[in-house]
């Protein structure tokens, strides 16, 4: 991937680039449509990337080409507005238009041109947050090309207001951060109000568990097909607090849900908890986590399915098809992970059950008439870094030098 990155620069702009940096896609392992209620969540990392190679211009553009997409991207960095960038390009040119307002300071460069060249291996709509992987991977290499010396959270809050205000998804800052900041082996616990984080090492290994990720192969786009969903469901959220006299949905305990179901209509009700209860089993899930119980762990998964199914109403049948084929082949825990409508469940199962439990996943989707689910384990992962030609520098870590 960082090969083709860098020979698909320097077939389109005719020099080799400065170099090649790449950010991963990642998994859920729980809390879903929490961040932008300023909840908790706890992502990690996927061994599946998208690279992007770089250089800097001496005049204001940006240019941006991919081997994914055969339209080019190009616009003058004081002109990229909500407005004038459209379709896949609207994400890298967010990005550089985000990160050309920062706010001066000593020791920062100055924004100018770029050519860009992506490339990637993390599947679209598959709820694996390919978005965030193609916003960190430039913000990383924009970085480094402007010597910015940006922060971790200007360089997460560049991909969300990319993916807000230009690209035109309603989404929370859990994927930038997930992004940029994951680690071999390990989940990011992250505080959306806060945005404190923490790594939580997951010791998959040493407890002989996998994880496996079912892709349903159903697709969607929360900027696109199913962006009226995921709209409706904040909404929804942001009504739920007002009407509850909070500032987000975070400021209401489990304790205050029967208030709750006597002031708000049904469907805001159930929306909101959602929202409560996924916290709650957020910090189940750390805490059952690090004390090594995992039968606890696939509990709460599935309850956070369950909790999405019937209370958000974002699963799927081929999703809840895969969370059912799972457990009944005896994993201890499933859930669809993303942002819903589509998308893949991610399972947690013995070491010895996961290939029995892809055979079934399989052999279920054709029983119901349904294309093959790929099925495989994921790994967790490092984060956004750059790439040397021979692979990479500093796995897990921004490489600020060029």
């Amino acid at each position: 991937m960082t090969d083709t990155a860098a020979r698909g620069f320097a077939e389109s702009y005719g020099r080799v680039p400065d170099a090649v940096w790449s950010a991963p896609g990642r998994v859920n392992l729980i809390g879903e449509h929490t961040d932008y209620n300023e909840g908790l969540v706890l992502p990690f990392a996927i061994e599946q990337r998208t690279a992007v190679a770089a250089a800097r211009r001496d005049d204001d553009v940006i240019a941006v080409r991919s081997t994914l997409y055969p339209d080019p991207g190009r616009a003058r960095l004081a002109e990229i507005t909500p407005a004038t960038a459209a379709g896949w390009a609207a994400y890298p040119l967010g990005v550089a238009w985000a990160l050309s307002r920062l706010s001066p300071r000593r020791g920062r460069g100055k924004p100018g041109g770029a050519d860009l060249f992506i490339d990637s291996a993390v599947p679209e709509g598959a709820g694996l947050s390919s978005s965030a992987a193609l916003e960190m991977a430039v913000a990383a290499a924009l970085d480094a090309l402007w010597d910015l010396a940006a922060t971790e959270a200007e360089l997460a809050h560049a991909g969300q207001r990319a993916e807000n205000e230009v690209a035109g998804a309603p989404t929370g800052i859990m994927d930038q951060y997930a992004s940029l900041l994951g680690e071999p082996g390990a989940a990011v616990f992250l505080d959306c109000r806060t945005e404190d984080t923490r790594i939580v090492p997951l010791r998959l290994a040493e407890a002989d568990l996998d994880l496996v990720l079912i892709d349903t192969g159903g697709r969607h786009s929360l900027a696109g097909g199913a962006a009226g969903g995921y709209a409706a469901r904040r909404a929804s959220c942001e009504r739920a607090a007002a009407e509850l006299g909070v500032p987000s949905l975070r400021d209401v305990g489990i304790e205050d849900l029967p208030r709750a179901a006597l002031i708000l209509d049904d469907e805001t009700f159930r929306r909101a908890r959602h929202v409560v209860t996924e916290n709650e089993r957020v910090a189940a899930t750390v805490a059952a986590i690090e004390t090594g119980d995992h039968a606890e762990v696939g509990r709460l998964l599935t309850a956070s399915h369950r909790s999405m199914r019937d209370d958000f109403e974002i699963s799927t049948p081929a999703l809840d098809l895969a969370v059912d084929v799972a457990l009944r082949a005896g994993a201890l825990g499933a859930r669809m992970t993303g942002g819903g409508f589509g998308g893949a469940a991610i399972v947690l199962s013995g070491r010895d059950r996961t290939a029995r439990l892809v055979q079934a996943a399989e052999r279920a989707f054709a029983d119901a008439g349904r294309p093959a689910p790929l099925a495989r384990t994921v790994i967790p992962s490092p984060g956004a870094h750059r790439d040397d030609r021979a692979g990479t520098t500093e796995p897990g870590r921004l490489s600020r030098d060029d």
